[in-house]
C-alpha cells in the first residue's frame, strides 16, 4: 500500500484500500491472464485518457477477452483521482483480466475483474543510461503488440539493466533489430534523422511513441540492434516519463544528451501535452 493511497476501484465499486481484494482464484493472478494501461495524472487531470483505454480495448481484443466498457472505466478513473491525495503527478494503474477461474490455463464463467488504482509517480531522472539484454523480444508470438500482465521478462530484465548500472533495459528481436524497453519505446538519431524502430518489430505502439511522432515528426524503420552505439542522440518515451533522453547505451557514452533534435522533441511534447490532456 503506498502512504496516503486513496480509494480503489474494482468492478464500479470504490474501496478503502485495506478492503480492496481480488480473489486468489483471478487468472491474472494465476496465469498473468490479462491486460493493463498505465495513464498518467497532473494536477487531478488524466493524460490521453481516451487512447490509453482504446489500447486496453484492443489488448483485450487480442486475448480474446470481453470488450472493456470504456465509458465505465473512464468514469471509474475519474472517480479514483477524485477520492485520492492531490499530487502533482500520479499514476494510474487500469488492470483488466478474465476473472476467476480454475488453476490451469482454462478460464472461468464468472466474469472479468478490473481494478483501478492511483499512486504518486517520482519524476525520471534529467537523463538515463539503458542496458541492452541479452534476451531477444519475439515479434511473432501470441501477446506481440498487446500490453498484458504477463511482465515476468521485464521484471527479469530490468533487474538485469540495474544490476549493470542501466535505469532501463534494451532489447533486440528475433531478427536481430532494436526493438524496446521494458516500459518505453526507443528513439534514436542518425545522419540527423530521428528513428524508431517499426511495429512489426515487436515493439508495443506506446501512446507516447505515437504522440511523438504525431507532434514531432521522425521516421519508423528496423534498425540493426548494433547500431544503436553509433546513435548521435537517443531517447526513451513512456507515459511517466515523456521524453527522456539517453546518455549511455552499456558502457557507450552517447555524444551529447539531450542533443538538439531530442531537446526540440522534449520542448514540443510538454508544450503540446500543456495544451491537450486528451490528444
Amino acid at each position: 500500500m503506498t502512504t496516503g493511497q486513496g480509494k480503489i476501484w474494482i468492478n464500479g465499486e470504490l474501496h478503502d484500500p485495506e478492503n480492496a481484494k481480488v480473489s486468489v482464484f483471478d487468472h491474472g493472478i494465476l496465469v498473468g491472464d490479462g491486460v493493463f494501461e498505465t495513464v498518467k495524472a497532473t494536477g487531478g487531470e488524466p493524460f490521453a485518457l481516451t487512447r490509453h483505454l482504446k489500447r486496453l480495448a484492443d489488448s483485450a481484443a487480442g486475448l480474446g477477452l470481453p470488450a472493456p466498457d470504456q465509458d465505465a472505466l473512464a468514469q471509474g478513473t475519474l472517480e479514483v483521482l477524485a477520492a485520492s491525495p492531490k499530487l502533482p503527478l500520479a499514476r494510474i494503474r487500469i488492470t483488466y483480466t478474465s476473472g476467476p477461474g480454475p488453476l490451469g490455463s482454462d478460464r472461468g464463467t464468472q466474469g472479468t475483474t478490473v481494478t483501478i488504482i492511483v499512486s504518486e509517480q517520482k519524476p525520471f531522472p534529467a537523463t538515463g543510461d539503458v542496458t541492452v539484454v541479452p534476451w531477444p523480444r519475439n515479434e511473432r508470438g501470441a501477446l506481440t503488440g498487446l500490453k498484458t500482465i504477463s511482465y515476468a521478462d521485464n521484471a527479469l530484465a530490468l533487474a538485469y539493466a540495474k544490476e549493470r548500472g542501466g535505469g532501463e533495459a534494451i532489447f533486440g528481436n528475433l531478427a536481430g533489430n532494436l526493438c524496446e524497453g521494458t516500459g518505453s519505446n526507443i528513439f534514436v538519431v542518425k545522419g540527423g534523422r530521428l528513428i524508431t524502430p517499426t511495429l512489426s518489430s515487436g515493439c508495443l505502439a506506446g501512446i507516447t511513441r505515437a504522440l511523438v511522432l504525431e507532434w514531432c515528426g521522425g521516421d519508423e524503420e528496423d534498425l540493426p540492434l548494433e547500431e544503436v552505439y553509433q546513435a548521435e542522440e537517443a531517447f526513451l518515451v513512456s507515459t511517466t516519463r515523456d521524453v527522456q533522453p539517453i546518455r549511455a547505451i552499456d558502457d557507450t557514452v552517447l555524444p551529447v544528451a539531450p542533443g538538439p533534435i531530442t531537446t526540440k522533441a522534449m520542448e514540443v511534447f510538454a508544450a503540446r501535452g500543456a495544451e491537450l490532456m486528451d490528444p
